[in-house]
Parts: structure tokens; sequence; C-alpha cells
């Protein structure tokens, strides 16, 4: 089934690699403020991390309560990052089978241009309603968050 789809960017005063390196600071990941009813997220830890990064899982637990495991499938820090977001706990197991979120990097004068885009995956069609309004309110979620990064990365 072909995933609901959006996409955010913003410029970042940080270079593709620092921004890479906040990624794999798990103690930045509760930055992630949420949207309304999207929650924001309370802790992240690794489940496992591999030598090369690819391949490294995160459990995220959220301020809601909920959780679901973060899989690192590409990892270029120079370039492109992507998440494959998957394993959330009832309600969203129900109506998803994962998100996939993708971080590319373009150099930008002194900064980064960051686009995120994600891809919902709906678990059935009569959900893609839903998802309609759940990729409105995580796109919120997500622009914020990318401006909240960009705020922590100017210099002071």
């Amino acid at each position: 089934m072909k995933p609901i789809t959006f996409a955010c960017q913003e410029t970042v005063a940080l270079a593709p690699e620092e921004i890479a390196e906040q990624i794999l600071d798990a103690t930045k990941w509760s930055s992630f403020r949420g949207y309304r009813p999207i929650p924001g997220i309370r802790s992240a830890e690794f489940k496992s991390r591999t030598r090369n990064t690819a391949g490294s899982r995160i459990r995220v637990t959220n301020q809601d309560g909920s959780s679901h495991v973060e899989q690192i499938v590409g990892w270029q820090p120079d370039r492109r990052l992507r998440l494959e977001m998957k394993d959330f706990s009832p309600p969203l197991s129900r109506w998803a089978t994962r998100f996939v979120e993708t971080w590319d990097f373009e150099r930008a004068g002194a900064g980064t241009r960051v686009v995120r885009t994600l891809e919902l995956y709906a678990r059935r069609r009569a959900t893609r309603p839903l998802f309609c309004v759940i990729a409105l309110l995580l796109k919120r979620a997500v622009a914020r968050h990318l401006t909240d990064v960009k705020q922590a990365a100017q210099p002071r």
C-alpha cells in the first residue's frame, strides 16, 4: 500500500555530521515535543548499537507512555540518514506497520539545509483517512522540532 508522505525543511547552523551526531545522542531525543495529541518523547535508549551505526536499534518511550523502536537503516552522515519506526505499542500498532523517516542534508553557506521526509504506512486501507489526520499533526510536530534544532544551533 502506498504510504502517506510529507516533508519539512529548515536551514540549521551546523554541519551535516554534527546533526547526525546529535541523532546518536539518545539524551537529545526528548527535545521532540510532539504537537497536540502527538506525544513528545520522554526517553530513548539504544537497544543495540552496531559498529557502523546502520542496524542500530533505539527504544523510544513517549510522554503518554506509548513506545516504539527506531532502527537506523541508512547512515551517510554527510548526506542522508534513514530511520524505520516499528514495533509500535497499541493503539498505533493496530493502525500502522511502520513509519520511515529520512533526513537529507545539503550544505548551505555556513549551515545545512535539512529536509525530513516521513512515510506513514497504514495497516489497512480503512485507516488511511485517520493517517491523513495523523500526518497533518505529525508534520507540525516535526516542523516544530526542526525549528527547535535550528534555534539550539544558533550562535549565542
